[in-house]
């Protein structure tokens, strides 16, 4: 993000410096990395910035909170990337503006310290109350860290809502995929009734069960299943297992089920290996079915 700098007190831009954007001292704001503006020498930068670190980073909470305490007297050359992105953030919290807004602020960090950040920015959101608009490619923290969650695609709005209601009714396919770790597992195929319920055909010999509804037989359709919300051993459609990766707290199975590719998540830990032939059956209730044209979701 590159942004103009603006002289201070015009109501626009106050000043670029490393990241961290001041709009009239009311709004403040962390870039994804601290940036040198375009405007004047490195050396003149380099001046103005060592002399905010060293004033705002006095701050002792701020400096806490971003585990900056031992790089307090460092010099801007001497800091990481993401140490450089802290400093911006420690910047914007000791201003104590009405509003925050964050750029992904953690995608420079490592993961241990991304884990913690997560947790600080939260608390700290709690506690002080201020209104902050956080813009974030990863999902994860989005679902852990928002009250309302604005999912877009090119520049589209496609659903608003709490983490939990994204996650639990999707308004199409690109919400279905992108909320959510391992992501939903779309299967094309088309609507039949077998057996005194529904299903959808994947395959000559291959019917996923999905609840009732009211959608015609032979519609084209694209059914959507979360990875635990697949039951495995259950009396279902034929997998065959591709990679097992044990986690510790569940296991993660990726399987193809008519040539198409499925995941799905247990807590139990199995054993298979890769050829091993399985069943996969969705738990009752948990299976969305989407418009292929429109990628809408219909049930």
């Amino acid at each position: 993000m590159f942004l103009p700098m603006h002289k201070a007190g015009d109501g626009r831009i106050e000043k670029v410096i490393s990241g961290a954007v001041a709009f009239a001292d009311r709004i403040k704001a962390g870039t994804q990395i601290g940036r040198l503006s375009p405007y004047g020498s490195v050396r003149a930068q380099t001046l103005c910035m060592i002399a905010d670190i060293l004033s705002d980073l006095s701050h002792p909470r701020a400096a806490e909170i971003l585990a900056l305490t031992p790089l307090l007297e460092r010099y801007p050359r001497q800091l990481s990337g993401g140490q450089r992105q802290r400093v911006a953030m420690g910047r914007a919290i000791v201003r104590d503006p009405q509003v925050f807004l964050f750029d992904e602020p953690l995608s420079n960090l490592d993961a241990k310290l991304r884990v913690q950040m997560r947790t600080e920015i939260k608390e700290l959101h709690q506690r002080l109350k201020t209104t902050s608009v956080y813009v974030t490619h990863d999902q994860i923290e989005a679902m852990t860290m928002a009250d309302k969650i604005v999912v877009m695609n090119g520049g589209k709005v496609e659903q608003i809502g709490t983490p939990l209601e994204l996650y639990d009714h999707p308004a199409n396919l690109f919400v279905a995929g992108f909320i959510g770790s391992p992501a939903m597992n779309f299967l094309s195929g088309k609507l039949v009734t077998k057996w005194g319920g529904r299903g959808v055909q994947i395959a000559q010999d291959c019917v996923l069960p999905v609840p009732m509804n009211g959608e015609p037989d032979g519609r084209e359709v694209v059914v959507g299943v979360r990875p635990e919300h697949f039951d495995i051993g259950e009396i279902g459609v034929k997998a065959q297992v591709v990679v097992v990766e044990p986690t510790g707290a569940d296991t993660q199975v990726y399987c193809r089920v008519a040539g198409q590719e499925v995941t799905a998540v247990s807590r139990a830990r199995h054993t298979f290996r890769p050829g091993d032939t399985i069943d996969l059956k969705p738990s009752d209730g948990k299976s969305y079915l989407f418009d292929p044209a429109t990628g809408a979701r219909i049930a």
